[in-house]
């Protein structure tokens, strides 16, 4: 496939779901049982950068899967094929049918290209406007507190600083580990007053970080995920923080190394540095906290 006709592949796939299809919520069954799906089923992001004429796609990437695919004999399973090649595509469920790309473009146009007819997918459920609003109206509380995921909630196993696994078979399932003292923390802020929201930018279904969190019985009151996937009117986050910040009289944003605290109407902050962003870090913030910094 030249780059004339996968940019014309592209156009023709956007427009059948233009102001057609938007994302629902994917079943438990559906998300636990669905594997694979036909190409047809597949549908591009039109908000992705692969879809827009400005970024598009990366012609070279683009050529090393068509290459790689093009070796695959069809004789195992597409799954079970090395590196990336192998890896499901994370999708959401679409209606009026199949589903919506999140990550993955590039295998699937190469895999169009080549002739393959089936892919191994992921089904994920993002935070959606509805869900923001639903977890609001939940809570009476004026004050919150935040925290990205990636960055600071969740930290990698060469952490000495990090709580214990979550046993079989549990361990197995949700593969990340906390910070060390989160579940202590966030149950802190909760008798302080504060609700909790924490962000990810990764495509984590919203149900999988809320079960997550429930097995540690750990207090959040507002989970965002995909927070970097672009909306249909710009950014995700910005959007949800539009919704947000007008319930909020104070935020309380937390990272490795500060506690940033804003107030609505202001545009004064104030930053208290953790003293010890190691082991001491939890009680580094409950003493910034506690002590009304």
């Amino acid at each position: 496939m030249a780059d004339t006709h996968l940019e014309s592949f592209i156009e023709k796939e956007l427009s059948k779901v233009r102001g057609v299809y938007y994302p629902v919520k994917a079943g438990f069954l559906r998300r636990l049982l669905t594997t694979k799906a036909p190409l047809s089923k597949l549908h591009p992001n039109p908000n992705d950068e692969f879809c827009s004429p400005k970024v598009g796609p990366n012609n070279a990437v683009f050529s090393e899967y068509v290459s790689a695919y093009g070796n695959y004999g069809g004789g195992a399973s597409v799954s079970s094929l090395p590196g990336s090649l192998g890896s499901p595509i994370l999708v959401e469920k679409t209606n009026p049918d199949g589903y919506m790309i999140l990550n993955g473009h590039h295998r699937w146009a190469a895999a169009s290209a080549v002739g393959l007819k089936k892919l191994p997918i992921q089904i994920v459920n993002l935070t959606q406007k509805k869900d923001v609003q639903r977890m609001l109206e939940r809570t009476n509380s004026d004050r919150r507190v935040t925290l990205d995921l990636d960055e600071t909630v969740f930290r990698t196993g060469a952490d000495p600083c990090i709580e214990k696994p979550l046993p079989f078979p549990f361990g197995k399932i949700y593969k990340e580990r906390l910070r060390r003292g989160i579940p202590a923390l966030f149950h802190f802020l909760k008798e302080q007053g504060y609700d909790i929201w924490v962000y990810t930018a990764k495509y984590y279904s919203l149900e999988y970080v809320r079960a997550y969190f429930r097995y540690y019985r750990i207090p959040v009151t507002g989970i965002v995920t995909g927070a970097a996937r672009k909306a249909s009117h710009g950014d995700a986050k910005a959007q949800f923080e539009t919704m947000l910040a007008p319930k909020y009289a104070c935020t309380l944003h937390i990272d490795n190394d500060s506690v940033l605290k804003t107030r609505k109407g202001s545009k004064e902050y104030e930053v208290c540095t953790i003293r010890d962003p190691g082991a001491g870090w939890t009680a580094g913030i409950m003493d910034i906290v506690g002590g009304g910094r």
